[in-house]
Formats: C-alpha cells, sequence, structure tokens
C-alpha cells in the first residue's frame, strides 16, 4: 500500500500529450487553447465614438462656443467623414468612427438641437471625452489569449473579433467508462431484491463531462473469461479505461489478475487513503488504466483526486489549489488520508468546510449535501480542530 502522494505523483508521471486538433471556435467551448491568440490590428481600430451625440473641435468650446451649426451625420459602420469647419459640429452615434477634425464628443442630454443648430447646455468638458482611443486596450501584436487557456464565452468573442474561425485545441483522450458485476441492472430497470441499479459509470460519465470530455460506457458482469476478452479489445482502442468495481478481494473481482494476464503493467494497487483504498493503476504503452473502488463514494473522490489532476496536467493545465478551515473539529483514528465529505461557506471572508456525516464509502446519497471533500492528512494524530486549514477537492 502506497501513500497517497506517491500514488499521486506515479500518476502525473504517466500524463501523455494527445496532440492538437483545430476545430471551429464555436465548437470550442471548454478546450484547452494551444495557441497564442493576438491581435490582428488595434484595438479599438479607430477613434470610436462611445455616446450618441455630437463631434466638436474641442478648442471652439474652450473658446467660448455653445452653439454649432450641423454640418453632417457619422454612422456606425460608415466610412469616416471630415469636420469642414471647426466652429461647427457633426452627429455622431455611438461605435461610429470619430470624424476628421473632431476631438470631443457631447451626449445628445447635454444638448439642444433646433433649426439645425445644437446648443450645448454644460458648462465643462473635456479633451477626447466619450471617444474611444485608437489602440487602448490592446495594439497590434499583443497577445489576447495566452496558450493553454480554457475557452470560455468571453474567449469565443475575442476568437470571432480577430477572426479566427477556426482555432487549435487540445485532443481529447479517448475513454471508455466500465462498470462490473452481477448486482447490477439497468436505470430503467426495477431491482430486485439483492440487486442495485447502476450508477457509479454515470456519476464517471458526469464527471468527465465537466472537463467536455465524451465517453463511452459498457457493462461487464463478474465473468472472467468475458472481462479478459472485452478489455483486451478496449486496451487496443482507447486511451483511458475507467473501472468502477472488482478491484478489491471479492471472490468475483477479477480486475487485478485480468490486467496482468493482459500484460498490463501494474503501477500500484492499493493506497492509504479512506474511501477508496482499493484504488488499482495500471498502464500499457497506449493506454492508462484507472480501476477504482465499487462504492460510490470511492469511484466519485478517486476520479476528483487522481483522474482529474491527470487529465489537467496532460492538456498543460495549471489548476490552483484551494483551501477551507475545519468548521469543527473531526475525529478520524485510522493512520490514511481523510476524504471528509464536507459543506462550505463563507465567514468573514474566509472559507469553512462543515464536516457532513455519511455512512461509510457506499453511502451515495450524501453526496447531494456535500459541495467538496476535504483532505485530511495521514498522521498519527486522530483529533483534527477547528480552525486548522486543509486543501479541498471541491464539485461544486
Amino acid at each position: 500500500m502506497i501513500s497517497v502522494k506517491e500514488a499521486k505523483n506515479i500518476i502525473l508521471n504517466a500524463t501523455q500529450d494527445f496532440g492538437v486538433e483545430e476545430i471551429p471556435f464555436l465548437k470550442s467551448i471548454g478546450r484547452i487553447l494551444k495557441e497564442e491568440i493576438v491581435a490582428d490590428r488595434d484595438f479599438p481600430p479607430f477613434n470610436r465614438v462611445s455616446m450618441d451625440g455630437i463631434a466638436i473641435d474641442y478648442a471652439s468650446f474652450k473658446n467660448g462656443q455653445r452653439a454649432f451649426n450641423i454640418e453632417g451625420i457619422q454612422a456606425a459602420g460608415s466610412p469616416q467623414i471630415t469636420l469642414q469647419n471647426n466652429e461647427n459640429c457633426i452627429e455622431v452615434m455611438t461605435g461610429a468612427v470619430l470624424p476628421k477634425n473632431a476631438n470631443a464628443v457631447i451626449r445628445y442630454e447635454d444638448v439642444v438641437i433646433e433649426n439645425g443648430i445644437a446648443q450645448i447646455l454644460i458648462d465643462t468638458i473635456k479633451d477626447f471625452q466619450n471617444i474611444h482611443q485608437k489602440g487602448k486596450d490592446r495594439v497590434e501584436g499583443d497577445v489576447l489569449i495566452h496558450q493553454n487557456t480554457i475557452i470560455t464565452a468571453a474567449e469565443i468573442g475575442v476568437l470571432a473579433t480577430v477572426g479566427k474561425s477556426t482555432v487549435k485545441v487540445a485532443k481529447l483522450p479517448k475513454v471508455m467508462i466500465v462498470s462490473t458485476g452481477d448486482e447490477l441492472v439497468g436505470v430503467d430497470e426495477t431491482p430486485l431484491e439483492h440487486q442495485i441499479r447502476r450508477s457509479n459509470v454515470f456519476t464517471l460519465v458526469s464527471l468527465l463531462e465537466k472537463l467536455n470530455i465524451p465517453s463511452e460506457t459498457d457493462h461487464i458482469t463478474d465473468d472472467k473469461p468475458i472481462l479478459k476478452q472485452k478489455i483486451k479489445t478496449y486496451l487496443a482502442h482507447y486511451d483511458v479505461l475507467l473501472f468502477s468495481g472488482a478491484v478489491s478481494k471479492g471472490k468475483f473481482d477479477f480486475l487485478p489478475e485480468v490486467f496482468e494476464e493482459l500484460g498490463v503493467e501494474k503501477c500500484f494497487h492499493k493506497v492509504a487513503q479512506r474511501p477508496g483504498k482499493p484504488f488499482w493503476f495500471g498502464q500499457t504503452d497506449y493506454c492508462k488504466i484507472f480501476a477504482f473502488p465499487g462504492n460510490p463514494n470511492s469511484t466519485f473522490v478517486n476520479c476528483l483526486a487522481y483522474f482529474y489532476p491527470w487529465y489537467y496536467k496532460a492538456m498543460g493545465l495549471n489548476v490552483k489549489i484551494e483551501s477551507a478551515y475545519l468548521d469543527s473539529d473531526v475525529m478520524f483514528k485510522p493512520n490514511l488520508v481523510y476524504f471528509l465529505q464536507v459543506k462550505l461557506k463563507y465567514n468573514s471572508g474566509n472559507l469553512y468546510a462543515v464536516p457532513i456525516q455519511g455512512n461509510g464509502s457506499g453511502d451515495l446519497a450524501s453526496l447531494v449535501n456535500a459541495d467538496a471533500f476535504i483532505q485530511l492528512p495521514q498522521t498519527e494524530q486522530s483529533l483534527f480542530k477547528k480552525g486548522e486549514s486543509f486543501s479541498l477537492i471541491r464539485f461544486r
């Protein structure tokens, strides 16, 4: 049995680069950017009017002029026109190019227009007011989005602005999620007294969807020849296999010996943690295998604690580790890392973790009352005191 730290290091050292693909920018939400996006011109690309109103030569106002003949209209999207007489003005619309020879915009609310003359009602204006000056945000060649950014709606807008109709993103691993066990039946079936519905596989599907990773699923009964035949096929066709169940000491827990017979390199089996102690991890030249224990909370926390960091590193992401203060004392005697379910709350700007009382790793229902797991370290002590800070694994 190895420590949580050792297990995580082994997994992180087993990451791989899945390459890059170019996809339509509107399909890139949630994907990992694999190129730098630079400004193809200044932002904004011209002196941009930011209020509907009139554009004037500031010097005329400074010299005491308050009434201006309207010389023309500068609409948004139309070519730039020129203020021919610096004692006149031009009506301008938000988003329009600032007319040549104009250097201040007074909004309509501050003028009265009658008979083609705009009378300014305020006594003070500023040079270049209500004008978004060319290049103020960014200049041509500036990096707008850095590589390894997770693409959100904000990035989509920038991609459109610079004309990136397609974008380079990290390829995603091809993943198969497998549940095992004769006691499991389909979601839409009515289980017998000795059966339960499949749930772990769909938890894993959802956890991967949160990372925008598509996956396929299968269920295999506790039949060793069938397990071996199917897993052999999956090893050849998928980058990652996620299993739930059949890795403990039960008579029908065949996965470890099936992996061995198929030539899978075992990196470790059993981690000093609760829940999820029987966790098995291995690899071939082309496939990584995460075999989680079958209890629901074990599958859930192991995916978050191990598969997520593996994926982040494979994609080139640096993810900040959060921490929180215990809201109450916690007693835990085994010398293991304890992934404790907690509800999160803020108090005076600090994040606190309120322990959730569950009924062991099989208590799936308790997860709906929690927001995260707080990771209490492996230690000889049995009391973790209120106010002590520990790292968090959020799932809300």
